[in-house]
This record gives structure tokens, C-alpha cells and sequence, in this order.
């Protein structure tokens, strides 16, 4: 498993404050891989908000005792005091990313965005740019450079207005966010093939230049950017949790050419698969 977390003023104790209109308190990431579950159960909640976003694979929530599975490209969002129960599956390869916030205006803020106060599990579509905010948030929370409380606040807000847009775009065009839909699903669970975009579009039945269009436009990937994402984030989970050779890890993420893939793997995340395998077994886990 792979944890990332940071805490304001490096406290884990959750809290009100009312003071400002919006703050952020904490954030972070799971991915999960080699355990068999990570469960959180707060019968009484907490006292303040929390957003979750499923990044990949999927969740298991309960409301009102009820499970209800949340695939990837979903937010979750709890409102203070209200139980919590949900459990991630090593089986599942879930990735999730995670924020508490407080503050005197938080209310009017969600309402100003659009976001729903009557459902827990809300669309938010599968967007590299989500992912960006959540660990750029983690990594002020960690460095706490100059004015990071204020730029947390901004960052939280743009994540908020990318859901507005996503749920607005869905209201207005469902036969579109439908086969995006299906598409991120099939790319997931094919992404270490030799995928031909032209040939999914024409299964289809639709144009490539409109669903490379469309698709770029709901996720902010093309097609082959997210099928990259996918498979370097794979690498990446076998790098940190596996003994495969970079060899191996290639092929499982559909690279006959390990030269090839160190390449672009170095290219996406600054360092070479062997340089990040040592990089990740160095770093200590923080869970929430």
C-alpha cells in the first residue's frame, strides 16, 4: 500500500474552526495493492468536512446501512458529524484521495458550486487534474511556504468548480458522459493491451476526431494520455509493492520494450523505474 498524508500545523486532531471562510485541515492519498482491506469506521463522524475522490478501481461506502459501491470518477462528501463507514479492497486496486476542510462559509461555498447536499456520492469524472490539486494540497501542507493556507483554500475551490463543471456538462449532455464513461471502463481494464483508438471509435460507431474530442474535453486527457496514466500508475504500484523486475512490470503494463518504458516512465515522473522503486522504499507511511 502507498500512503501519502500531510496535516496543518502537523496535527492529526480533527476540528471546527469558524474563524475564516474556508480551511483546509489535512489531505492525502491511498493506493492499495498488497494488503486485503483498509476499513474506517467513525460512528459519530468528525467535526468537520471531508471530500473523497476515487481516482481508480473502486470503494464500498455505507449509508444508513446500506453498501453502495463508488467506482472511479465519483467525489464523496461527508458533512460534519455524520457517521462514516467505508472499507477499500486490495483486490479492488483502489486509489483514493482525500481532504478535510473547515470554516464559517463552508455551506455557502458547496452551495455556490453547485454541490449537492441531498447525496453523499456525487460525479465528478476522472480528470489528471484533480489528482494534480489533491498532491499539490498534500505537498503544501508538508512544505508550509509562504501564504500555503490561502493557496490551499484555492486549490480546494478550483476541485469544487471542476465538479460544478462536470455536473453541469452531464446534465447537459448524457449520451456524451455515457460513452466517456464506458470508455474510461474499458480502457481501465484493457490498458496493458495494444489498444487502437480508431478501432474503439468505430465499435462505437462514432467518428475518431469526435471521440478524441469529447474525451479530451471530460477527462482534460486525449484517449492515449489517459491509457498512459493508467499504466504508469500501475507501474508504479508494482514498483513499490512487488519484487518484479523492470522488465517484468513492463510487460505487465503492456511494454514488450523495458528500455522503451523506462524512457517514458522517466519522462512522466522525473525518474527512472529502478531510481523511483528506491525513492518509494524510503518514504514512511503517514495514515489518516
Amino acid at each position: 500500500m502507498y500512503t501519502n498524508s500531510a496535516f496543518l500545523n502537523n496535527s492529526q486532531i480533527s476540528f471546527k474552526d469558524n474563524s475564516k471562510p474556508l480551511i483546509v485541515s489535512s489531505c492525502g492519498t491511498y493506493r492499495l495493492s498488497n494488503i486485503t482491506q483498509l476499513p474506517t469506521l467513525r460512528p459519530k463522524g468528525r467535526p468537520d468536512y471531508q471530500l473523497l475522490y476515487v481516482a481508480a478501481g473502486k470503494a464500498h461506502f455505507f449509508f444508513d446501512g446500506k453498501e453502495e459501491i463508488v467506482p472511479a470518477g465519483h467525489m464523496v462528501l461527508y458533512y460534519p458529524k455524520e457517521p462514516q463507514k467505508y472499507v477499500y479492497y486490495g483486490t479492488d486496486k483502489t486509489e483514493v484521495y482525500w481532504v478535510h476542510f473547515t470554516g464559517g462559509k463552508v455551506k455557502e461555498i458547496l452551495s455556490n458550486y453547485h454541490i449537492p447536499s441531498d447525496k453523499h456520492v456525487i460525479f465528478s469524472g476522472t480528470s489528471a487534474e484533480y489528482q494534480w490539486l489533491f498532491r499539490q494540497m498534500i505537498q503544501e501542507l508538508q512544505m508550509c511556504r509562504p501564504g500555503y493556507e490561502e493557496l490551499l483554500t484555492l486549490m480546494l475551490r478550483q476541485i469544487f468548480l471542476l465538479m460544478d463543471r462536470q455536473l453541469q456538462e452531464k446534465k447537459g449532455n448524457s449520451y456524451i458522459q455515457e460513452e466517456i464513461e464506458k470508455a474510461t471502463y474499458y480502457f481501465n481494464e484493457n490498458y496493458h493491451k495494444d489498444i487502437s483508438i480508431e478501432e474503439y471509435a468505430a465499435s462505437r460507431h462514432v467518428s475518431t476526431c469526435w471521440f478524441i474530442r469529447s474525451f479530451k474535453h471530460y477527462t482534460g486527457m486525449t484517449p492515449m494520455q489517459y491509457i498512459l496514466s493508467i499504466r504508469i500508475a500501475n507501474a508504479q504500484n508494482l514498483l513499490e509493492t512487488t519484487g518484479y523486475t523492470i522488465s517484468e512490470i513492463a510487460a505487465i503494463v503492456g511494454y514488450d520494450n523495458p528500455l522503451y518504458f523506462s524512457r517514458i516512465f522517466k519522462k512522466q515522473k522525473g525518474l527512472s523505474p529502478k531510481e523511483y522503486r528506491t525513492t518509494s522504499s524510503l518514504q514512511l507511511p503517514h495514515l489518516l
